[in-house]
């Protein structure tokens, strides 16, 4: 079974509202004391937070699907319904989070950084609160909102300092186990590492991660091996490593024309990415010069990779011969970039309310001729009511009114028993239009979960 995953689908939802209640206060010798439903409760929130502990998103294959509580129904005796709880999922630091059509919305770093991928419902009102001079004892209460519902998508981009970019089997896993307490797979083979290797090195009083890929091979910024789908992982870090493997014997492989390759896939990632890997500083480490021909080839194309302006060490994982000088050489540039870095700022929760401004609701007409009325407050407005309560049903028409429906609907021209949809075209309500009814008034009602106006 894997053990690791660096992208996973995840559909969230927050917990639904509780509804309200709707109860009369009952005493002794006062039968109708007035209204006392109280609120139903607010659903769950769900909450991405960054985990040191955890380090893949596998468990997001695993269980794909994640929901907040619901809130509880309110009560009698104004007894408010319990909220929902907030689930809070741990996630690996460094995780970006998109929608499924590729806008970020959130980029997580830092232990405890928190995003909310869904929220919850608010919770409905009861009758106590939807009293008024004029609606003395409502015979209705308002139904909790559902939760939000998102389907996102979270990649992983690991933080490390130090990237070490190769071909295959170049030596990069021996590397970081030479230099660090990590121990990667390492095997004879190509494509060894599957995933990505961090490890932590030390040199001076410089401490600092090395992020060891899977090998890059032509073509990989396009898709092919492994390269594409890992090479995200050091783009965060602050330099880079090529690894170059001198004792190779493959046709058509040698040290320049590796490095050459590298540093045409790291320009072509950035060209579909928008990443400026092609920008990070950079040192060669000539590899493997253990085995004497690597040694030889190592020192005839030093001269010609130092004329590039770059600076290149000689290594042996193996016997660990010039790993002390390359680290050294890893701190000096990671020290410098930390130096250069502008002073975090303190972490501030902005919030950032919609506008105020601009139309509460639009209408449309159909191509069948029915007027839509479409806008957040009627979307609202129609989750929380109760549909088999004529009072509710003549609430929500005072509510559309005092919005200015009416006055819109007749503006846009619509007669007498129009078709009037409201909410989204595929899940609309339709109600027959007649501007001889009173409404917005507050007129016009019955016996507690009725309303004349609708009467036949």
């Amino acid at each position: 079974m894997a053990e690791f995953a660096d992208e996973a689908l995840l559909r969230v939802t927050g917990g639904n509202g509780g509804h309200g209640c709707a109860s009369i206060r009952r005493e002794k010798f006062k039968p109708l004391g007035g209204p006392d439903g109280a609120n139903g409760g607010r659903g769950g929130d769900v909450i991405l937070e960054v985990d040191p502990g955890v380090s893949t998103l596998l468990d997001f294959h695993r269980r794909p699907v994640r929901r907040g509580g619901n809130g509880k129904p309110g009560e009698g005796s104004n007894r408010t319904g319990a909220e929902g709880a907030d689930l809070i999922i741990g996630i690996p630091d460094g995780t970006v989070v998109k929608t499924a059509q590729g806008e970020v919305l959130a980029d997580l770093i830092g232990a405890g950084t928190q995003f909310v991928a869904a929220a919850g419902g608010k919770g409905g009102l009861g009758n106590a609160a939807l009293a008024s001079p004029r609606r003395k004892a409502p015979g209705f209460a308002l139904k909790g909102e559902p939760g939000e519902e998102r389907e996102l998508v979270l990649e992983l981009k690991s933080i490390a300092d130090v990237g070490l970019v190769g071909f295959p089997s170049a030596g990069k896993s021996s590397l970081i186990a030479a230099m660090s307490a990590a121990r990667p797979k390492i095997a004879d083979y190509p494509f060894t590492t599957l995933i990505p290797n961090l490890g932590v090195a030390e040199a001076g009083d410089v401490q600092f991660v090395i992020a060891d890929v899977p090998g890059l091979i032509p073509g990989a910024s396009q898709g092919k091996g492994l390269g594409l789908e890992f090479l995200r992982h050091i783009e965060r870090c602050t330099a880079l490593v090529h690894v170059i493997d001198c004792a190779t014997e493959e046709p058509g492989r040698d040290p320049m024309t590796d490095l050459d390759v590298l540093e045409a896939e790291l320009a072509a990632y950035e060209d579909v990415t928008g990443a400026d890997l092609a920008r990070r500083p950079r040192l060669v480490a000539l590899n493997k010069i253990d085995v004497p021909a690597a040694r030889e080839l190592a020192d005839m194309v030093k001269e010609s990779l130092v004329a590039r302006g770059l600076q290149v060490y000689e290594v042996s994982a193996a016997t660990r011969e010039g790993l002390r000088e390359l680290g050294f050489a890893m701190a000096g540039l990671v020290g410098s970039a930390r130096a250069a870095a502008p002073a975090p700022e303190p972490t501030r929760r902005v919030i950032r309310p919609r506008p105020a401004a601009g139309p509460d609701f639009e209408i449309i007409r159909t191509p069948e001729g029915a007027y839509l009325i479409r806008g957040e407050k009627p979307r609202r407005w129609l989750l929380q009511t109760d549909f088999s309560n004529d009072e509710a049903v003549g609430f929500l028409a005072d509510r559309l009114a005092r919005l200015g429906v009416e006055e819109a609907l007749a503006e846009a021209g619509a007669e007498p028993s129009d078709e009037i949809l409201v909410g989204d075209l595929d899940d609309a309500v339709v109600f027959d239009w007649d501007p001889s009814v009173p409404s917005g008034t507050g007129g016009g009602r019955g016996p507690r979960g009725s309303d004349r106006r609708l009467s036949g």
